[in-house]
């Protein structure tokens, strides 16, 4: 468990499903995927994949619970991914739009590297954002991230924001 000012942020279970699909049905949230929304079926694959991916790294996305009434507010988290064939450690981040504007991406963001870095002594972490997505490019400038370069995988175009352990502000 990772917990910051106003945040906990713990381990995913198959148990979070319902409350997750809150998050990836919210059209304000997948705007920034292209407007697709989950459905239960999606929801339960990005489960298991991310339930496997903590099987085998011992870590992935963790639900972010505000502390304030224990409620599911959020995912935050670390992903294996390659990029132009190279391995990489995505650190990413969702949250309902309902909490959005309060500086809890940002919250958890934070927490996430500083474990990525400190307790994982991961060397880098990149942020794949689309291009349109404004307010993720915010969270990543405000933890201290770079954007590196423009990348495109299939049709989508991301900025590669990144940071290393020794850039960390």
């Amino acid at each position: 468990m990772i917990e910051s000012e106003r945040l906990l942020l713990r381990k995913m279970t198959k148990d979070d499903l319902d409350d997750l699909l809150l998050i990836f049905t919210d059209p304000k949230v997948m705007a920034s995927f292209g407007g697709v929304l989950f459905d239960r079926a999606k929801m339960e694959k990005w489960v298991q994949r991310n339930l496997a991916h903590q099987d085998r790294y011992g870590y992935g996305i963790f639900c972010v619970i505000l502390k304030e009434n224990d409620e599911l507010v959020g995912a935050c988290g670390l992903h294996h991914v390659e990029v132009d064939g190279s391995p990489e450690v995505e650190l990413g981040y969702d949250f309902r739009s309902a909490f959005w504007n309060r500086g809890l991406a940002t919250e958890a963001a934070i927490a996430v590297r500083d474990y990525a870095f400190g307790k994982l002594g991961l060397p880098r972490l990149i942020s794949l954002i689309r291009t349109h997505n404004k307010a993720s490019m915010r969270v990543a400038d405000k933890m201290g991230m770079t954007r590196e370069k423009e990348w495109t995988c299939g049709e989508i175009k991301y900025y590669i924001y990144s940071q290393s352990k020794d850039d960390k502000t």
